[in-house]
Order: C-alpha cells, then sequence, then structure tokens
C-alpha cells in the first residue's frame, strides 16, 4: 500500500472553530491580501438540537464534543469541496478564565539571531512556570506583551533579521481549569482532527477589531463586552497590557429564561426577545400589546404582554448580568476610549443606547466587515462571526511565522472510531 505524503498546514484552507454554549461553528477562509480574507464556507451545529456538551465556555461532555467538531468538520469540507480538513484554529473563552503576566529571559552569552526557535521556546518556559506553580490550572493562552533586546524595549514582535544578546519576553497568560485543556484535546482526538493552534477568545476579539479600527485603540485603552448565551466577559486592554479579564456566568439564555416564566416556551421566548425585545423600557418607541402562544403545559391558549412589560423583564435581567462588569469597567474608563460590544446576546435592540448611558467610554458595535472581502454574505458581519474571523486572522499570524508545518495527521484508532460513529450515524 503506498505511504500517504505528509501534509503541510500551508496547503489547507484557513480553518476556525468556536466552541460556543448556543452552537459549535466553524469557518473555512483563504487570504486574499494582508489582513483580507474571503470565506469558503461556515457550518453550524446548533446545541439545543443535540446534546449539550459545552457550557458556559466548558466542555462537558468531550465524546458529544467530538461527534460535533467532526461533524461540522465534514460538512464544511463538503462545502468548500475539499476532501478532509484535518486540522483548525480553536479559540477558547470560560468561565474559571484568569490572567497574568509572566516573562522569560534569556542570555545567550554573545549577540545571535533572534529566531522562531527561540521566541516558542522562551513561550513554552512560561507556560511551564504558571501550571508547574499550580497544578490545578493549564495555560489556555499566552498573549505577547512586549519584548526587549539588550535592554532596549520593541515596539514589535522580533524578527530573524534582528540579534541580540540578552532577550526578554513578556507575556499575558491566560490560564483556567486543568479540566479545560484536557477536555479540548480530548474532544479533538474523538473527532479524528488536530488542533493547529488555540488562541483565546478575547485576543480573536480584539485582534479583529483593532485591525479594522486601527491599533491606535489598543494603545488608546479598550474594553471589549462579550455576551454569549450562557458567559458574558469584559476584558480592558491598554498599551500591550490586557488590565482586566472577568466573566459573569449569565448571558442571552438566562434573559430568555426570564421571559419563559411568563408561561412560554423557551422556543417562543427566544423568538420574543429576538423580535422584540429592547434593553429597556426607556427606549421602547410604542407601547404594543403582543399575543403569543403558551407552553403546551398550561390551560390558557395564549399569554398576554405588552413590549413595555418585556423591556422591565430584559432590563431587570440585565442589570443582574451587567452590574459586577460595569462596577470593574467604572474603575478604569478613565484610562480607556472605547467598550466594544459583541457576541450573539448583543444584538438586542438599543444596548448600545443602554451601556452608554452606563459609562463615559464611547460605546459601539465591534466590527470584522474590513477583514472581509466585498462580496461576503452581509450574515457574516454580524457580531456572531467575529470570533471566528479574529481567529482566522490569528491562524494566518500563526502560518506567517511558522511555514512548512507539517499537520500531524489522527492516529489510526481516532480514525477506526470516526468510521464507527459514522456507520451508527447513518443508520439512525
Amino acid at each position: 500500500m503506498a505511504k500517504r505524503q505528509a501534509q503541510t498546514a500551508d496547503s489547507l484552507p484557513l480553518v476556525a472553530i468556536d466552541l460556543g454554549s448556543d452552537s459549535i461553528r466553524a469557518m473555512a477562509a483563504q487570504q486574499l491580501a494582508p489582513d483580507l480574507f474571503r470565506i469558503l464556507g461556515v457550518e453550524e451545529r446548533p446545541q439545543k438540537f443535540g446534546y449539550i456538551c459545552v457550557e458556559q465556555g466548558i466542555i462537558t461532555q468531550s465524546s458529544n464534543t467530538g461527534y460535533a467538531i467532526g461533524e461540522v468538520l465534514r460538512l464544511l469540507a463538503n462545502r468548500i469541496g475539499q476532501r478532509e480538513l484535518p486540522t483548525a484554529f480553536v479559540s477558547l473563552g470560560g468561565q474559571s478564565m484568569q490572567i497574568v503576566p509572566v516573562h522569560s529571559k534569556r542570555d545567550q552569552a554573545r549577540s545571535k539571531e533572534v529566531n522562531q526557535q527561540l521566541l516558542d521556546e522562551m513561550e513554552l518556559e512560561c507556560k511551564q512556570k504558571i501550571e508547574q506553580r499550580n497544578p490545578e490550572v493549564a495555560v489556555l493562552g499566552l498573549v505577547p506583551s512586549y519584548f526587549i533586546l539588550d535592554g532596549v524595549e520593541q515596539d514589535e514582535m522580533p524578527t530573524s533579521e534582528q540579534r541580540a544578546a540578552v532577550v526578554e519576553a513578556h507575556y499575558i497568560a491566560f490560564y483556567g481549569r486543568k479540566a479545560i485543556d484536557s477536555q479540548l484535546q480530548k474532544a479533538f482526538s474523538q473527532a479524528a482532527r488536530s488542533i493547529e493552534h488555540a488562541f483565546v477568545r478575547p485576543e480573536a476579539l480584539l485582534s479583529a477589531f483593532a485591525t479594522c479600527d486601527g491599533m491606535q485603540v489598543l494603545m488608546d485603552g479598550c474594553a471589549v463586552l462579550d455576551m454569549g448565551a450562557q458567559t458574558t466577559t469584559l476584558t480592558v486592554y491598554k498599551g500591550g497590557q490586557y488590565l482586566l479579564n472577568k466573566v459573569v456566568p449569565k448571558g442571552g439564555y438566562h434573559i430568555t429564561r426570564t421571559l419563559e416564566q411568563r408561561g412560554l416556551t423557551f422556543q417562543t421566548a427566544e423568538v420574543l426577545k429576538k423580535r422584540f425585545g429592547v434593553a429597556s423600557p426607556a427606549y421602547v418607541e410604542k407601547n404594543v400589546r403582543l399575543r403569543v402562544p403558551a407552553a403546551h403545559d398550561l390551560d390558557t391558549e395564549d399569554v398576554l404582554i405588552t413590549t413595555e412589560e418585556l423591556a422591565e423583564m430584559i432590563e431587570m435581567k440585565l442589570r443582574e448580568i451587567l452590574a459586577p462588569l460595569i462596577d470593574e469597567l467604572k474603575k478604569v474608563e478613565d484610562r480607556i476610549r472605547t467598550l466594544y460590544i459583541t457576541g450573539g446576546a448583543s444584538m438586542l435592540t438599543a444596548l448600545a443606547d443602554y451601556l452608554q448611558q452606563q459609562t463615559r467610554v464611547r460605546v459601539q458595535y465591534g466590527a470584522h466587515n474590513l477583514l472581509l472581502h466585498c462580496d461576503t454574505d452581509e450574515k457574516y458581519l454580524m457580531p456572531t462571526y467575529s470570533s471566528l474571523v479574529g481567529t482566522i486572522l490569528l491562524g494566518q499570524d500563526y502560518r506567517d511565522s511558522h511555514k512548512n508545518q507539517l499537520v500531524r495527521q489522527p492516529g489510526f484508532l481516532e480514525r477506526i472510531k470516526e468510521g464507527t460513529l459514522d456507520m451508527f450515524i447513518d443508520q439512525r
């Protein structure tokens, strides 16, 4: 039997996976020019139509997650006419994620080239420092903060054209419970796929927004409020430093659950929130009485609710979700200029106006449209896809600095496992 030739990652499309609490999404793209991409295809597997496997950013069922990852990548490969997609970049978030500064220093005795191998070794050393200090955690992502070459701080990432005897690398480490990393690795193994590289979700979002608005926003200071289905995260960044990353284990899902208490099914409450929901009664233009179907187990046929009553319920839950994050934001609002809002739950009508009343910084939706070709379907410009596009951007940067890296092929046992899954799925 002919031996299959090893494949390099550069020969494959850029693929990003977002493990959300409402769905698992995968996007394939190709680079057209620096910081410009064409989306080749997107596939999604909503969790509400299958087994729940990711909750509050944490994988709770690695086998179910592995099946979902394998499924979306198979569908995506079919959509874009690719034989297979064996590897992907992935973005990570989650309830337990925290940040800490860490650095590594190398004295090379004499001036030598600052190559990628040296930087990778220093990054690994930083990761090991944290994990050895606290065996209960795993480093989920290391974001470069700044570098010092022979006592001179660098404005950008060092390149192989530079030389130095003493190299200092300073990072911000995102870390969380070790189970987050181990479950992720297990899920990809069960999907018979490999992780090309993992990034933290705040870095993916900030990279996309800063690239579109100009890197000066990072120096001036900015924050990202990422509102997901089950978690809401506030990240604050200024001048090369992450100042804050705080996660609240509540999101758009919990707003829907509040509306559900009026005697509605979850699906009806979700539709009501998206079509008529407003962040506060103060932004309701016209108070309209709505008649919506009640849950099947109730005697009444319909539920009557006005748009103002709906907004009151939403605002009550919003205050509960956002209060601790707004308190943290107010502590640093003199140091930043912009608050970006993003995530699926951020599409609530008048949310930007509501937040603008709570803080003195400028509030705007984070945009990633300038990273995508002008013929991109408008739905992919929505905040729901910002994390995927940001991961694609970081993925291309990673490939540029790790050229000709071989794709790690799944082992024989993983391929057998995937084939067995397919056999049973086809019979359903």
